[in-house]
């Protein structure tokens, strides 16, 4: 859980917040995630995700598209004494990271935003919450 605000260094390095080093470690696996972020696992989490992925049919061609958009930007990631892990260039050009990004908790992974992004994406979704809020009690949220 939480919304922090860093800075990729020219070296195109960032600093994974204390409190989420923590949780992942210093060895977690970065792809290429959904709305133009970036997803961040645990080295467990990507083995259960890679699992059920492993399970959808090949036959599919929305599950191939799928698989490879997830896999192909996949990248397994270390952090040094300092916190701080090299963001793969296809990554940061992925989600358009250039300086100020926003790192947030989202239940089992962790999200990677411009920070350009993050706001936009409030800004759009934040007047429509209630509403989305009111169709999730129909799955028992």
């Amino acid at each position: 859980m939480g919304e922090y605000l860093h800075s990729i260094d020219n070296k195109g390095r960032l600093i994974l917040p204390a409190k989420f080093r923590e949780e992942v470690g210093d060895n977690f696996v970065v792809t290429k995630g959904l709305d133009t972020c970036l997803f961040v696992y645990t080295k467990e989490e990507w083995g259960n995700l890679e699992k059920k992925l492993k399970q959808l049919p090949l036959a599919k061609a929305d599950a191939r598209a799928f698989v490879r958009f997830f896999f192909s930007g996949a990248s397994e990631l270390d952090c040094d004494k300092q916190g701080r892990f090299l963001l793969p260039a296809n990554l940061r050009d992925y989600a358009k990271l250039d300086k100020d990004v926003v790192i947030i908790g989202v239940s089992s992974r962790i999200e990677i935003w411009s920070k350009d992004a993050w706001d936009a994406y409030n800004s759009e979704i934040g007047p429509t919450v209630a509403g989305i809020a009111e169709n999730l009690v129909d799955l028992g949220i």
